[in-house]
């Protein structure tokens, strides 16, 4: 049995997360930190008691993020990260390394959020937005206009048809290629980039301004 955990507390970057995987008769842990992505996977299906606890801090922040990016917030963020690590874990002997597990567990998380997640506004909660954003000279006044802008931006992707908001999501928050995202959501290249031309061009409706 495998149970995960995730709590947020200040935002993401203070998540805390907590595996425990019980089995008969498993082996004794041992250190996977340096395994790559086929050992740990095999230590997992092994047996190999904290080998998926690698795999869950390697790719926490990354699944954390992107469940965000559908829902908004940090409560059901973490309780869709933690659906994405529980089907991970239980359907680890499918993973046939075709593909990266970073990629592998993108796609399990646009399912999770797409079959879960029902269109709705996001509440106005922020996700390291600023981290990347020196705000030591920004006026009061130019920190509200762009949480205002954000906002918006949050609330008509939250309205895009689903595929449209995935592609989307995993170009502009994510920084993957058409490709990577083609991977990660099981289609085309072409069909991706349609969806992400479309949801660029609907976003743009929506708000009323252009959104690159």
């Amino acid at each position: 049995m495998v149970q995960v955990v995730a709590s947020a507390v200040d935002g993401p970057s203070k998540l805390r997360w907590d595996l425990t995987v019980v089995r008969p008769d498993s082996a004794a842990d041992v250190s996977f930190g340096e395994l790559g992505e086929a050992d740990l996977v095999a230590a997992c299906l092994g047996g190999q008691t904290g080998a998926f606890d690698v795999i869950v801090e390697r790719h926490r922040r990354t699944v954390y993020q992107l469940c965000y990016r559908f829902v908004g917030n940090h409560e059901d963020a973490s309780d869709l990260s933690q659906d994405v690590f529980l089907r991970a874990y239980r359907g680890l002997r499918h993973f046939r390394g075709q593909s990266s597990i970073a990629t592998w567990l993108y796609r399990i998380g646009v399912n999770v959020c797409l079959n879960r997640v029902s269109v709705k506004v996001p509440p106005s909660e922020t996700i390291e937005a600023r981290q990347h954003v020196d705000m030591r000279n920004e006026s009061p006044d130019d920190r509200v206009l762009r949480d205002e802008r954000a906002g918006r931006i949050r609330a008509a992707v939250a309205q895009l048809p689903r595929k449209q908001r995935a592609a989307l999501i995993l170009r502009v928050y994510h920084d993957m290629s058409h490709r990577e995202i083609a991977e990660a959501v099981g289609s085309s290249v072409g069909a991706v980039k349609t969806n992400v031309f479309h949801a660029l061009r609907n976003l743009r409706k929506l708000i009323g301004e252009d959104v690159r």
